[in-house]
């Protein structure tokens, strides 16, 4: 038989009255997550006790995030990357193993049909940065080199900005490749050393930011997917631990076994053969992919 409504709402009960309402929902993972959502949200209200004004003022903003949104600027995500909960998701759908790299969020710039590049190619193709030299392993968590495992990489330019930012400013694709691993796992690839920007911070959510007194920067980093038969996908960042946000990501996608220094090389022959100018600069990391259960 089915349980009746809880008809007549009152403060005390509103959480227990909203969700009869619901009561006879057939999706089981649909009526939990509202159910959940309802008793946080009222705990919430209760808590704090809006004014009439105050409430109003929280439609108007996310009625404004909403106007900000289209095909192009995803103004909610951006709401979801400063609270942090992009970065919680992220977690909870990616936790691994102890040894195993560390996920962080994807980030909006990423392009599926970035070319596939040989390895050691230059992906820097404006020209502009400290030259580096950014080279590695990907291995199992046992060790063993990864024969053929895909390194989809790109990072912002110079100026901070990544290529699909600046079109007609940018050469397409700068900044950005697909390179593969050969027998021993081993990765390398010429690019410029990244700099910290900032997250899109002219709409509400650059508003509520500054209301905080929180700025909008993310520290330097290099994006990478990294993928092989057999093994899970790893969608992560490399981060400069010496940038000046590396502890206040606006975004909060920085795991401390995701820095990586960069190294000052003075070396005028491997500089030559390189086709940089001396010194330059070398960033290493190993990548450590898990297997697919």
């Amino acid at each position: 038989m089915k349980q009746p409504n809880i008809g007549f709402f009152t403060e005390e009960n509103s959480i227990e009255t909203v969700k009869s309402r619901h009561k006879d929902c057939d999706n089981p993972r649909l009526k939990k997550i509202m159910d959940v959502m309802i008793e946080k949200i009222h705990e919430a209200v209760k808590e704090i006790e809006p004014t009439q004004d105050e409430w109003m003022e929280a439609i108007k903003f996310l009625t404004a995030v909403g106007h900000k949104s289209d095909d192009w600027r995803q103004e909610y995500i951006l709401l979801s990357d400063v609270m942090g909960v992009s970065m919680l998701v992220d977690a909870i759908n990616n936790r691994k193993p102890e040894g195993a790299s560390e996920s962080t969020v994807l980030g909006p710039f990423h392009l599926a049909d970035a070319p596939e590049r040989e390895m050691g190619e230059n992906i820097c193709l404006d020209q502009k940065g400290s030259q580096v030299l950014v080279k590695g392993r990907v291995l199992d968590t046992e060790g063993t080199p990864i024969k053929d495992a895909k390194i989809d990489v790109w990072q912002a330019n110079d100026d901070g900005f990544y290529d699909v930012q600046q079109k007609g400013i940018q050469p397409d694709f700068n900044l950005r490749g697909v390179f593969r691993t050969g027998e021993d796992g081993k990765y390398w690839f010429r690019a410029v050393k990244p700099v910290h920007y900032s997250i899109p911070d002219d709409g509400p959510v650059g508003d509520l930011t500054r209301a905080l007194g929180r700025h909008a920067w993310r520290p330097a980093h290099l994006h990478y997917i990294l993928s092989a038969d057999g093994f899970e996908t790893l969608v992560t960042h490399i981060f400069d631990p010496k940038d000046p946000y590396i502890e206040s990501d606006a975004v909060f996608g920085v795991k401390a076994s995701l820095l990586c220094e960069y190294q000052k090389i003075n070396d005028p022959e491997r500089a030559e053969e390189l086709n940089f100018k001396n010194p330059f600069l070398i960033s290493e990391h190993d990548f450590i992919l898990v297997r697919k259960s």
